[in-house]
């Protein structure tokens, strides 16, 4: 019988995990909450902001939480003044652009959405920059939140953190992951160090018969004649 489980564990600074790790090496005993301290969410790659962080807590309290992202938006003026526009300058995570835009035009094609006039992608090699042209006389505020409940400006990100330890899966915590990996760092070190050791005495015996060598020269090479 076939099982199947799903795990999705969100990005993180590295910076940070390893500011925890550190932290739970000198303080064993630290909890969730101490280390949220220092993990305080995760950090997306693609940016965007974590709208709400009780999300967050749960996934880390519990090992499941659900994290609301939105895209980082800012509001130019533009024919002079006489006209606004959306910019959406980070996506939330795994939110693919074309298909985002797409869904945009869609939606005002059905008029499900008002207030747009045209969309353009005007991104290019210093960053993201999606255009979302308003009529004139439109509130931006409004048409954002619109976009926000209708469109993927706004996602969520289920965590699940589910893990194999010992051949096992188990929904661990913050802490659990941290506690996990780090007595897999120590049985890595460990092993590396036996082997490099094992080596070092595997070395030291010939360099022990150099030795016996060096101090009695005249006869070995006697002896090679």
């Amino acid at each position: 019988i076939a099982v199947g489980m799903a795990t999705n564990i969100p990005p993180h600074n590295l910076n940070e995990v390893v500011d925890a790790c550190l932290h739970m090496l000198r303080h064993p005993d630290a909890s969730v909450d101490d280390l949220m301290e220092i993990i305080p969410a995760p950090d997306f790659p693609t940016g965007g902001i974590i709208y709400g962080i009780n999300g967050v807590k749960d996934g880390y309290r519990t090992g499941r939480g659900r994290v609301v992202m939105r895209a980082k938006c800012h509001f130019e003026d533009i024919d002079r003044g006489q006209r606004q526009a959306i910019i959406v300058d980070e996506l939330p995570y795994q939110v693919n652009k074309k298909t985002l835009q797409e869904r945009m035009a869609d939606l005002v094609h059905e008029k499900k959405i008002e207030g747009i006039s045209h969309i353009q992608d005007e991104s290019d090699k210093s960053g993201m920059r999606l255009v979302i042209e308003l009529k004139r006389g439109e509130v931006p505020e409004v048409v954002l939140n619109n976009l926000y409940k209708q469109t993927q400006l706004q996602d969520t990100f289920g965590i699940n953190m589910v893990a194999l330890i010992n051949g096992q899966p188990r929904l661990c915590n913050l802490k659990d992951l941290i506690e996990v990996f780090l007595d897999h760092r120590r049985e890595v070190v460990t092993r590396r160090t036996v082997f490099t050791l094992r080596k070092a005495r595997e070395r030291g015996h010939v360099l022990e018969g150099l030795a016996v060598a060096l101090a009695n020269i005249d006869e070995f090479i006697a002896i090679i004649r």
